[in-house]
């Protein structure tokens, strides 16, 4: 007999079927024992009455996998409105006592015991649906930008040097000589963007930042994406916000998850009156936590959106081949974008004549050698361009208003985790 899923089942009322998953939950009362099976669509409620079959289930353990043939009746009180009754139930694997609960609507293991154990608590509801949230976000990003023009690549993540953001990444031996675990596709999508015009790519990326806070990981999900012949940073500002509006509307879809409205032009703030919003120090370099979630309030309250932009950051705090603000070069055509008063995108126009990459190189005092490969597309041409990176992990964390990206992250890497 085919295997029916749990949200299917309305559809078969009156008829015997089989059904398979884990145990979620055993409630043994006096009179009447019920079953409560987990599968991938949801939760089946499973009545056992006969005196043998409760005597099997009694021995049985919460999250052993079973199989169940039985008839499908309606029942207002069980979940999705309908219940099984004379269930045959046979044993697929048993499994072992668990250390905390998961029938419960809310994990009450500790977050660091939850993740010693991820195999187990990644099957509750709340930590599975956090998993689907960021899935959705990224069949979302995919999406989006291929109605965009934008063609999907997939770069490196063993690089020759550590030359984009510092000293912050993490070395290995590549066959007796230095690799790197690559910190961002920036570089390649900029050379790809030579080819295609339009790309993005969805991929780890990697930070050993001794940073032991609730919204840095040492591996993250970055969505990025690179475009070319842009007359400046407003338009892949434009292009972002189309995307965003499609990642929203389809993780509402997918995964059930209410979305705030994207408006279809998000509000944007210059660094400089972004400081003075957030009563900062007017000679700051860069936004605070306390900055960044000062103005999320101002834009919400202002323009009414969960969503805005700050332009023009500091050049001195952008990577060197971000491009000048042409009217006033010590300010950048770099922005971010804040969700809720948090940081979840960084983006930009780039520098695209390989004149301007051999100075703005040789004004940090690094030798051209190291950035060969990346100049030579440069050297053979390249249109204005531009592009973003969505940090995956914090843009799921504050849609579902969790305050730590552990807890959206299936096997989180950071400065003290390295397993599961």
């Amino acid at each position: 007999m085919q295997r029916i899923l749990s949200s299917r089942l309305k559809a078969h009322t009156g008829q015997t079927v089989t059904v398979a998953g884990w145990i979620h939950r055993r409630r043994l009362l006096k009179s009447v024992a019920f079953l409560i099976l987990r599968d991938a669509e949801g939760l089946a409620q499973i009545v056992v009455d006969d005196p043998q079959a409760r005597a099997e289930l009694e021995q049985l353990t919460e999250e052993s996998v079973v199989e169940v043939t039985a008839t499908v009746t309606a029942n207002e009180q069980a979940p999705g409105g309908i219940e099984l009754v004379d269930p045959a139930v046979r044993l697929l694997a048993k499994a072992a006592e668990i250390p905390f609960e998961l029938h419960r609507p809310v994990l009450t293991a500790t977050l660091p015991t939850q993740l010693d154990h991820a195999a187990l608590a990644l099957r509750h509801p709340v930590r599975r649906a956090a998993l689907k949230v960021a899935a959705a976000a990224t069949a979302g990003f995919r999406t989006a930008l291929s109605e965009q023009r934008f063609v999907e690549i997939q770069t490196p993540k063993i690089v020759a040097s550590a030359t984009e953001s510092g000293a912050n990444v993490f070395q290995l031996d590549y066959f007796g000589r230095p690799g790197y675990l690559a910190q961002s596709s920036q570089f390649y999508k900029q050379i790809m963007v030579g080819v295609f015009e339009r790309v993005f790519e969805v991929g780890p990326v990697f930070r050993a930042e001794p940073s032991d806070t609730a919204r840095h990981l040492a591996q993250y999900t970055s969505l990025d994406a690179e475009m070319g012949f842009v007359a400046d940073h407003r338009d892949v500002m434009a292009a972002l916000t189309r995307t965003l509006s499609v990642m929203m509307a389809t993780i509402t879809a997918r995964a059930g998850a209410p979305t705030p409205k994207v408006p279809s032009e998000i509000p944007a703030v210059h660094f400089a009156e972004a400081l003075r919003i957030a009563g900062a120090d007017p000679g700051e370099p860069d936004l605070a936590p306390a900055d960044e979630r000062a103005i999320g309030e101002w834009a919400l309250k202002e323009h009414g959106s969960e969503f805005v932009y700050v332009t023009g950051y500091p050049m001195r705090k952008r990577p060197f081949y971000t491009h000048p603000d042409p009217v006033d070069p010590t300010y950048s055509n770099g922005f971010d974008l804040l969700f809720r008063g948090l940081e979840i995108v960084t983006g930009g126009q780039r520098l695209h004549l390989y004149d301007d990459y051999v100075k703005a190189i040789q004004a940090m005092g690094e030798p051209l050698e190291a950035y060969e490969g990346y100049l030579d597309a440069f050297r053979y041409g390249m249109p204005p361009h531009g592009g973003w990176a969505i940090g995956l992990e914090r843009l799921v964390a504050r849609l579902l208003g969790v305050a730590n990206v552990r807890e959206v992250t299936a096997f989180p890497r950071d400065l003290h985790r390295i397993k599961p």
